[in-house]
């Protein structure tokens, strides 16, 4: 193993206790030298299959250990993405520290992916997501759909308006937002109680989706709704009962922009949880029922395509 990839604890790391053996390091350094750390979780024994895990917004790579985890345990290995701007990464939103997807998808996801390459070159590899987590890894899919498997979703759906039951309110939320990111200098969600302190590109290029119901990125050139229309990759989403920030019209319209790609689509109740609210966060508590559904689909479609 090259010595980059370290498998030091960190305060970070050690969260998760309940892990066997702490996960790997890996330094990732962007296209713009921002730099940031994946998380790498390998189960025991021979595997084949790998995803990479995308967080929601706001959230934190080490929040998904205990998924991670679960998932290692059917054979499954895992590398979770860090956000720019939290947890490892060294850039914070402010005034004069900005970026959007179009970072996202060109600076910081291309060469974490080389890194897993590098690491992991026989393995196939699976793009997911939670929230818009899961929208930029459809997105990256898009933009690279011979590199990937397939993409499994939880509790991740297009923020258009006109999906939600209070669509008036949301709507005034993508406007309000670009509006309180650009007078502060970025979005202050922890104050808000809505993601994290995001940046105003970022801010901006999620509003506009959820004005208009399409894909675009400020400094990006490429229709990204043309191409999730010609993406065919397999597809996995798990939709929360109780969540009201991805209901099933919000599902349904980010999957609808993929038509070519085969779904299998499933509803997580309290009862799958332990009795637990099915919601769009809680689930990470007790992620082993997610996790085995993932996982069942994920070898079903790596032993049919092997």
């Amino acid at each position: 193993m090259p010595d980059e990839f370290s498998s030091r604890t960190t305060d970070a790391v050690s969260l998760s206790a309940s892990l066997p053996s702490p996960p790997l390091i890996i330094p990732v350094t962007a296209g713009d030298g921002a730099q940031f750390e994946l998380l790498g979780v390998q189960p025991a024994g021979e595997w084949r299959q790998l995803v990479y895990w995308v967080p929601a917004m706001g959230v934190p790579a080490r929040h998904y250990l205990p998924l991670a985890e679960a998932l290692a345990s059917h054979g499954i290995g895992v590398v979770l993405h860090e956000w720019r701007g939290i947890g490892s990464s060294d850039r914070r939103a402010g005034r004069h520290s900005n970026w959007g997807y179009r970072e996202l998808l060109l600076d910081d996801l291309p060469p974490a992916m080389a890194k897993v390459q590098a690491q992991w070159p026989q393995k196939t590899c699976w793009l997911g997501g939670h929230s818009l987590g899961g929208q930029i890894a459809s997105l990256y899919a898009a933009l690279h759909p011979d590199q990937y498997a397939g993409i499994a979703l939880v509790a991740s759906g297009a923020p258009y308006w006109r999906a939600y039951p209070r669509s008036v309110l949301v709507k005034l939320g993508c406007m309000l937002a670009p509006l309180a990111a650009n007078l502060v200098g970025y979005l202050p969600g922890r104050r808000i109680g809505f993601a994290g302190n995001e940046a105003r590109r970022l801010t901006s290029d999620w509003a506009r989706s959820g004005r208009s119901g399409k894909y675009s990125a400020a400094g990006m050139p490429q229709n990204l709704d043309e191409m999730l229309g010609a993406l065919c990759l397999p597809l996995f989403a798990l939709r929360l009962r109780d969540d009201w920030l991805v209901p099933q019209a919000s599902l349904d319209w980010l999957l609808d922009k993929m038509p070519r790609s085969p779904r299998q689509v499933g509803v997580v109740s309290p009862e799958d949880l332990n009795g637990q609210r099915a919601d769009h966060f809680r689930w990470m508590k007790t992620p082993t029922p997610i996790a085995e559904r993932m996982a069942r689909w994920i070898l079903s479609r790596g032993n049919v395509d092997a």
